[in-house]
């Protein structure tokens, strides 16, 4: 039986790849009571990571919004693993963190941030509408221009 959030997931066209494993010594996510705080999710796609630079310099507005859109996709394929592969279990998202890789000169880190914003939005319609930050910074991991990272609360397993 298919649920509602993939529906949703197949008519955006979005296919939610395996969680990738962590790069270091922490866990994808950890869930306390109905909360799962979900570890800084990097612009990995099909050719791997993709993205790499900074915001003012290497990429524009819009394109940075498309590397936080990916950031997004991979925070929700963790979001579906902590949900035991349900995400009709998501009450709402709480936050999305955001960190921008940027010049010094560059101040568009929230517009950077709507292009996972949106996302989560659009997957999971009024249930996506979060708090949220948007942080430059002068670099990230694998000098990636974006990491996104996420607090939703889920309806707890049986």
């Amino acid at each position: 039986m298919t649920n509602s959030i993939d529906q949703r997931l197949a008519e955006l066209g979005i296919e939610l790849p395996a969680p990738r494993p962590p790069a270091a010594n922490y866990t994808p996510y950890v869930i306390t009571g109905d909360l799962v705080f979900i570890s800084g999710q990097v612009p990995v796609g099909a050719k791997g990571l993709e993205w790499r630079g900074k915001l003012g310099a290497a990429f524009s507005v819009n394109e940075g919004q498309q590397a936080a859109r990916l950031c997004a996709i991979n925070l929700l394929a963790c979001l579906r693993d902590a949900c035991g592969g349900n995400l009709d279990r998501v009450r709402r998202c709480v936050r999305i963190e955001g960190f921008v890789n940027a010049t010094p000169e560059f101040g568009e880190h929230p517009a950077v941030m709507n292009g996972a914003s949106d996302l989560i939005a659009s997957v999971l319609g009024p249930k996506g509408i979060h708090a949220r930050y948007a942080v430059g910074c002068n670099s990230l991991p694998f000098d990636v221009a974006v990491e996104v990272a996420g607090i939703f609360e889920i309806i707890p397993a049986a």
